[in-house]
């Protein structure tokens, strides 16, 4: 019996797994005629003799963010972007590969064309299909070759069982490709003829000059999100809908745990005992297991490295009226409850008291680790005197947890008990202290006047 799975990329809206059963080599070879090997023989590229009709579209030609695919060149760029991955990794590329990579390309029926990843375990290994249109968003293309190169390496000493690679590791690696070397990385067909010269448009501003300038771009009027969050990434993040803040995380994760002590080796070990477990979350755990005792260690480190990373290019501080809004969202949780077994959920926004007093341990402890995380770093672009009340509201969800650093500082408008509270304190001072804060945040809201756009 043979087992087959596929990875679905919707327009790099979602990661959908499935698993068959069935005798289905024959889906993954390919006609011996009109293929192109790549020069380990690893990837063979079958090609449809007919361009897609898009290549002509104005759209294409001029935008160079736009891949237009052809066999010979596809088969060079797969061999590239292994290799690329290969040394961010410290993977050995002298090891043989397990697994051939069949990419087969079909005219592009729009520019929003969804990829997919076949990959089958016969008797001998596992083998991988790669369904690709000939023209698709550079981003899309690398997302769908680092993956399945990723799978590809974590499934060489698997059996049955395949192994299961996390959005973040597949978002973020591709993102450092897409930031640091895709003009020498992934080869395009040229776009149009002018003056009877093939051009193409190639986008390459600040490649290897600062590759985390997107992300950063992008973290700055956005909160990253918490390990939890990079673990569970929905639709959109994944799509990249969500003005690309999953992959701006996934690249900022990705690249500071390159940079621990032996983190390279950390991942190859994660991706080689995948197989052995049932999800990536204990092969990760298996894997850093010294730096990362628990959990929760992944997240408080995960929480520090955002901080510091913020705090060198925070941005423009926000207007007053900005800082209200974003100190109110900070502070509110958003929650679905029914009023029935069998009634629709109810969307309802509860305050930090209500978590406090009705939510259990565990879940009040992810909860406020977050909003610890987005206080720390909206007191970096607040405005004052809102940026007392965000340490105020930090220092007593600290000490409620047991996570003091420090005293909060003092704000302008006098001195407050919060500020020399204990190291830890119980709910029903914490509830006590929070009343307070709010009653002192509505009277400085009050003042704030709305902003006024003026041409």
């Amino acid at each position: 019996m043979f087992h087959k799975r596929c990875l679905r990329d919707p327009g790099c809206a979602a990661v959908l797994f499935s698993v068959f059963c069935g005798n289905a080599f024959a889906q993954l070879a390919l006609p011996e005629t009109d293929l192109t090997r790549s020069v380990s023989g690893q990837f063979i590229v079958s090609g449809d003799r007919q361009v897609s009709l898009l290549a002509t579209a104005p759209a294409v030609p001029a935008n160079g963010d736009f891949v237009q695919l052809e066999p010979a060149l596809l088969a060079v760029s797969a061999e590239r972007i292994k290799q690329t991955l290969w040394r961010a990794l410290g993977v050995d590329s002298t090891v043989p590969w397990r697994g051939k990579i069949f990419l087969a390309l079909h005219p592009a029926r729009s520019l929003d064309e969804d990829v997919t990843v076949l990959s089958e375990h016969f008797a001998d290994g596992w083998q991988y299909r790669v369904a690709l249109p000939d023209i698709l968003p550079r981003t899309r293309f690398l997302r769908a070759l680092t993956g399945v190169t990723l799978l590809e390496f974590a499934n060489r000493g698997a059996g049955a069982r395949p192994a299961e690679i996390p959005a973040w590791l597949t978002d973020g690696l591709s993102q450092q490709l897409l930031a640091t070397g895709t003009v020498a990385m992934v080869l395009s067909s040229p776009g149009e003829m002018v003056n009877g010269v093939w051009e193409s448009w190639t986008d390459a501003s600040q490649r290897g000059i600062d590759p985390l300038a997107d992300a950063r771009r992008v973290l700055r009027d956005h909160p990253a999100l918490t390990f939890e969050e990079l673990s569970w990434p929905t639709d959109a993040q994944v799509s990249g809908a969500d003005d690309g803040v999953y992959r701006a995380s996934a690249q900022l994760f990705i690249n500071d745990l390159l940079k621990r002590d032996d983190g390279p080796a950390h991942l190859r070990a994660m991706l080689q005992a995948s197989p052995n477990y049932l999800n990536w979350q204990t092969a990760f755990q298996y894997a850093f297991h010294d730096d990362f005792a628990q959990p929760l260690d992944v997240e408080k480190w995960w929480s520090l490295q955002v901080i510091g990373f913020v705090a060198h290019s925070p941005g423009p501080v926000w207007t007053p009226a900005v800082s209200r809004d974003q100190l109110d969202q900070i502070l509110s949780v958003a929650v679905d409850f029914r009023t029935a077994s069998n009634a629709l959920p109810v969307h309802a926004e509860v305050s930090l008291q209500a978590v406090i007093r009705n939510f259990d341990s565990a879940r009040q402890t992810a909860i406020l680790q977050t909003r610890l995380r987005n206080l720390e770093l909206a007191q970096l672009r607040l405005a004052q005197p809102l940026v007392y009340l965000a340490a105020a509201y930090h220092a007593t969800l600290a000490d409620y947890l047991g996570q003091r650093r420090g005293a909060a500082p003092t704000p302008p408008f006098g001195r407050q008990s919060w500020a020399a509270a204990p190291s830890r304190v119980s709910a029903s001072d914490t509830l006590e202290k929070l009343d307070a804060l709010d009653t002192q945040r509505r009277i400085v809201e009050s003042s704030i006047k709305p902003d006024i756009w003026r041409p």
